[in-house]
């Protein structure tokens, strides 16, 4: 992700950025064995860019049939749903390194990710509680797995902060690291590591 002045928040641009990049990645499929999901700046990712949100506004609006409204949003928003579950479909595993803020639609990301590592001042919360939208890009269907069904709930129905200490606690994320130059390296590692590994046997 690199819109570090924008706190990596995702925009329509982003979306498919991420698209591309899990189409490069699947055309490259004998080459890569790893992938590791990282962010520029301090912070992973704030959530989906409200110009996002204020596009989908417009988008309904232009339209005066009710229904046609709801069958465009429903195909833009089933577009960003395959999206945000290309971590979970790509042949090789991946890994998310996240920093800083990893809200709403960043969570959505990690979920689908095969192992997540933080840093220490990392923050996580499934914000969408507090703007009065479902969660409905694969958190709410990934957490359970994750977390437990109790915590997941907890988290969707309270949207807090969740600390990088206690996201480790809680399984949400494997391990934690004392600054973004740790974790860059404790990612590289373990990706190297699973790299080395037969591709079959990884894919299972």
């Amino acid at each position: 992700l690199n819109r570090p002045k924008k706190y990596n928040s995702i925009s329509m641009a982003l979306f498919e950025d991420i698209e591309e990049a899990f189409s490069r990645i699947d055309a490259a499929r004998e080459a890569v064995r790893c992938v590791v999901l990282a962010a520029e700046g301090p912070h992973f990712c704030a959530g989906i860019d409200v110009g996002v949100l204020a596009a989908l506004r417009q988008l309904a609006g232009a339209e005066t049939c009710p229904s046609r409204q709801r069958e465009n949003l429903a195909r833009i928003v089933a577009r960003f749903q395959r999206i945000a579950t290309l971590p979970e479909r790509c042949h090789a595993p991946v890994i998310a390194a996240t920093q800083g803020m990893c809200i709403g639609a960043g969570v959505d990301l990690i979920s689908a990710c095969d192992l997540r590592l933080c840093t220490t001042d990392s923050v996580f919360s499934v914000k969408e509680i507090d703007l009065a939208i479902v969660a409905d890009l694969g958190t709410l269907q990934r957490l359970p797995a994750i977390v437990g069904e109790q915590r997941a709930r907890e988290l969707a129905y309270t949207g807090r902060n969740v600390s990088g200490a206690e996201a480790k606690d809680i399984g949400l994320v494997l391990e934690t690291c004392d600054g973004a130059e740790a974790l860059e390296a404790r990612a590289t590692e373990l990706a190297a590591s699973i790299a080395a590994k037969s591709t079959v046997a990884v894919r299972g």
